[in-house]
């Protein structure tokens, strides 16, 4: 099982482990990151892109990549990324996935003799563009290993093969990059939307995602 909010929760536990994070225990809820905090962990929470009043960090990839998260577990929950992650505990594997390290997803997934499900996080159970269009990317790199078994990965990779030459520009567009804007996040539509920058994978293990070695 591959996990996906690209705008933008898995990509923000992608940049944190590339730049030495430990590992990140994703909740579903505000109540269950509130009590790891007080137990000592610090927390990341955002609801509707924002960050929740109380937690140390928000939602974006540029503050997983302080050196002074470097060797530390983080409590995470967001509104649709680690909801999604909540909803998988129980696949064989569950991997994160991101355009950041969308080729060594694809390495590792060609590679394995299991079936593969990409699990589009979404916005509050709906459809979005962003999470899509990873899909499409990631399908595409697997075309020559794996098979489509259903018309959901058809459509992802038709409409990722159809904007993948301005694909910033394309997400731009979405819904959920026009909320970031509304309330000033910027620079992370378009960080979150580079690819390959990063050749790391999370990993959960137990209820804690961990760099796999």
């Amino acid at each position: 099982m591959v996990i996906v909010d690209i705008l933008r929760a898995t990509s923000c536990m992608v940049s944190g482990f590339a730049n030495g994070v430990k590992g990140i225990i994703p909740v579903a809820t505000l109540e269950e990151c509130k009590e790891y905090q007080k137990n000592g962990f610090i927390c990341a929470a955002e609801r509707g892109g924002k960050q929740v009043d109380g937690f140390e960090l928000d939602n974006s990839p540029f503050s997983y990549m302080n050196e002074k998260l470097k060797e530390k577990t983080i409590c995470a929950t967001t509104t649709n990324g680690t909801l999604a992650i909540s909803k998988s505990i129980n696949a064989e594997k569950v991997i994160i996935g991101a355009f950041l390290n969308l080729s060594a997803i694809a390495l590792y997934l060609e590679n394995q003799p299991n079936d593969v499900i990409i699990h589009c996080a979404g916005w509050k159970g709906k459809v979005n563009m962003e999470d899509s269009l990873f899909a499409g990317a990631l399908i595409e790199k697997l075309l020559h290993s794996h098979d489509l078994n259903c018309d959901a990965s058809h459509m992802a990779l038709t409409y990722y093969q159809g904007v993948k030459n301005k694909l910033l520009s394309t997400v731009q567009n979405s819904a959920h990059a026009k909320r970031l804007v509304k309330i000033g996040i910027n620079k992370d539509i378009e960080f979150c939307l580079e690819i390959d920058r990063f050749n790391v994978i999370p990993v959960l293990t137990g209820k804690t995602l961990m760099k796999m070695e």
